[in-house]
């Protein structure tokens, strides 16, 4: 898999990774010169940034080994943008002390009011408010594939975003 990859198309995908064999997928991409984030928290999840065509690739040499999330109705790779990616990431990685998967991204942690951190550790991450073990947090997801909490954040560092 050594195409060379055009960078007009490079989007994020995300992939599941099966019988903890992430090893050889990274060094995989490593030797492509393809970018990639592995939550620490969720190491059966794979990020990558490349093209389409690339995934199909990449899935179909390592068939067996990690499936990429699909579109339900167009059953079409489904691309994650930017923004939603650079979140995660900065959150994933920002402050991991009392940072919680919460699985697969469900309609739940979207309940409440979408806000913006202001101040400290997360400052600038976009998120839902949700109570989790009697904790205001943040909930910042990856639409139909992960959730993450923070620990908790004081009210006076959050501010609504009204869409």
């Amino acid at each position: 898999m050594t195409d060379e990859i055009g960078m007009d198309s490079l989007r994020w995908y995300a992939a599941k990774v099966y019988y903890n064999r992430m090893t050889p997928l990274r060094e995989q991409l490593v030797s492509d010169g393809v970018s990639y984030f592995i939550p620490s928290m969720i190491t059966s999840l794979l990020f990558v940034k490349a093209t389409a065509e690339y995934m199909m690739q990449f899935e179909n040499e390592y068939r067996g080994r990690l499936w990429v999330y699909r579109d339900v109705l167009s059953g079409q790779y489904s691309a994650i943008p930017d923004r939603e990616m650079e979140v995660f990431v900065f959150v994933c990685t920002a402050g991991q002390q009392g940072l919680s998967y919460l699985g697969d991204d469900k309609p739940e942690y979207h309940q409440g009011d979408r806000v913006r951190v202001t101040d400290g550790v997360f400052k600038g991450a976009e998120g839902y408010i949700k109570r989790i073990k009697k904790d205001r947090r943040l909930v910042v997801s990856v639409r139909g594939v992960a959730a993450v909490a923070t620990a908790y954040i004081p009210p006076q560092f959050l501010e609504t975003i009204v869409e």
